[in-house]
């Protein structure tokens, strides 16, 4: 395969983890750097989270910037509930390195030094909120220009939401962030949304044999992932077995398709938006399929993909 070479944001939690690994076992991968946004948890955790996965993958050596703290406008979200309080199922690890680490740029400006660095080479990975690529355009317009391809794991397609009624929780935590970035981008964008990755789930059977590898990086998730794992069959007690049909790890899809141009195996092409306002469908994505809303841009949302290939991928993750 090709060189690839990828600029990551993440809010990292369990699934951020997941995909973080993923693209770091991947051979043809070079990670130029790992943007940091809240979301799953505050930004500092985020940081933290981020240099645990580096740490348990021998890789220290990527950088890693803290970016946006809050949304452009509203409440902050959190997803505790699901990645735990500090966003790695709250399981403890006294040699977590310290954020000393970090790199002292702010996660946005290294966004346009790196893509100003690479023009036209580098793929940007969005699988947290879009807070840091809206304040990026905002400070540099000519920054989607200079990114090879977007790949954001965000939005729905159904109208189906997983933290309010219509809204899935990467665009629900910041609408305006998503609205400027999919009005802003006109990069080729690949879209992976919560319903396609959840009509594209894997069994529990792969997710038990996947984390039971002889490995230190499949312990490092076994602690992780018990919590998410745990709050989703508590979920399928309560609300029946379609919360817990099969283990998604919702980022992973996203960052299967930066590094693989064959895991995606069918898409709906079409120009896309968000509601940034109303009373139910904030945060909201909608698919113009009958060509209405006046733009040239369109995205590939994602609606089937190679679960072989994820599954190989996952599995590499750990070994």
């Amino acid at each position: 395969m090709d060189k690839k070479l990828l600029l990551v944001d993440v809010d990292c939690g369990v699934d951020d983890a997941q995909a973080l690994m993923l693209a770091l076992a991947a051979p043809h991968v070079e990670i130029l750097g790992i943007t940091c946004c809240h979301g799953n948890t505050t930004l500092e955790n985020v940081c933290r989270n981020v240099l645990r996965v580096l740490k348990t993958c021998d890789r220290l050596q990527i950088p890693v910037f803290g970016g946006a703290t809050r949304p452009l406008l509203g409440n902050s979200l959190h997803a505790s509930h699901y990645h735990g309080v500090d966003g790695l199922g709250d399981a403890p690890d006294s040699t977590s390195p310290d954020l000393d680490h970090l790199h002292k740029e702010h996660a946005v400006l290294a966004m346009i030094r790196i893509v100003n660095k690479y023009p036209g080479q580098v793929s940007l990975v969005a699988i947290g909120p879009l807070t840091n690529l809206a304040l990026a355009v905002n400070m540099d317009p000519t920054f989607p220009q200079k990114i090879k391809c977007l790949f954001i794991m965000g939005g729905n397609m159904e109208s189906r939401g997983n933290v309010t009624v219509c809204g899935e929780f990467n665009f629900a935590c910041d609408p305006e962030a998503a609205y400027i970035v999919l009005n802003g981008f006109d990069c080729p964008t690949h879209i992976a949304t919560w319903e396609f990755t959840c009509s594209n789930n894997l069994s529990w059977v792969f997710y038990h044999e996947w984390i039971s590898q002889k490995t230190d990086k499949a312990e490092f998730m076994r602690k992780v992932s018990a919590h998410s794992e745990n709050f989703t069959k508590s979920c399928a007690e309560e609300h029946g077995e379609q919360w817990a049909k099969g283990f998604v790890s919702c980022d992973s899809y996203a960052m299967a398709a930066a590094i693989d141009d064959k895991f995606v195996t069918d898409i709906i092409s079409c120009a896309v938006g968000v509601e940034p306002s109303g009373t139910l469908t904030r945060g909201m994505m909608v698919l113009d399929t009958l060509g209405m809303l006046p733009r040239k841009h369109k995205a590939c949302v994602m609606t089937k993909c190679d679960t072989n290939k994820l599954k190989f991928l996952l599995m590499e993750a750990l070994r």
